[in-house]
């Protein structure tokens, strides 16, 4: 299956990311088909976790920080910035090859980026550790047909989302609205995609 490659807004659109991970053990959990917990995410509890699995924050819109800006390079070589996805809901997903959990939710995340590119959400890998043979070399097993910035030269995609969603896992997945602010995040393992989905489909709700 040959990597696609989303079409930038203006100059060109690719896939985005951001945020400060540092730390590295997540939990592993076998993926479950569990509907509950997106119904636990929805009926806004306030309580701030999914129970038994990763932690995951909601921002409301009046709360939320001002847009993250950031630019990096994907594997091939190309640069992309905050600005090709503005007006995009966006997914930021921080990973790297070696990590148990980052492949298992890996066609998790493919599989919700499928179903989303066409309604304008753009899915963008942000690996910490490895260089551009590695996570070619990933995308192509897995199956992964959304790019990824290399991050582990300068950690400056990292550094970009410091202090907005403090991040405590890896992998951690980050949902920005349209106009690039964090709006959501997954701490570790996504042992239910139907709470990113539920993300997804609450932020394409908001008014553009």
């Amino acid at each position: 299956m040959s990597r696609r490659t989303p079409t930038r807004r203006t100059p060109a659109r690719i896939a985005l990311a951001g945020l400060a991970l540092a730390s590295a053990v997540a939990l592993l959990a076998g993926c479950t088909a569990n509907d509950s917990l997106a119904q636990q995410y929805r009926s806004g509890s306030g309580q701030g976790y999914i129970s038994g699995d990763g932690a995951y924050t909601v921002i409301t819109a009046a709360d939320r920080a001002a847009p993250v800006e950031f630019v990096g390079l994907i594997e091939n070589g190309d640069s992309v910035s905050s600005d090709d996805f503005r007006g995009d809901v966006l997914v930021v997903n921080f990973w790297y090859a070696g990590c148990p959990p980052c492949r298992l939710e890996a066609s998790d995340l493919e599989a919700l980026w499928r179903r989303f590119a066409a309604d304008g959400v753009n899915f963008l890998g942000v690996n910490i550790y490895d260089q551009p043979a590695t996570a070619l070399t990933f995308a192509t097993e897995f199956g992964v047909t959304y790019p990824s910035i290399i991050d582990v030269n300068d950690g400056g995609v990292r550094l970009a989302f410091a202090g907005q969603v403090a991040p405590n896992a890896v992998p951690t997945t980050l949902v920005l609205d349209r106009e690039g602010r964090v709006a959501a995040r997954i701490s570790g393992l996504i042992t239910e995609p139907s709470v990113l989905r539920s993300m997804i489909t609450d932020l394409l709700a908001e008014p553009s």
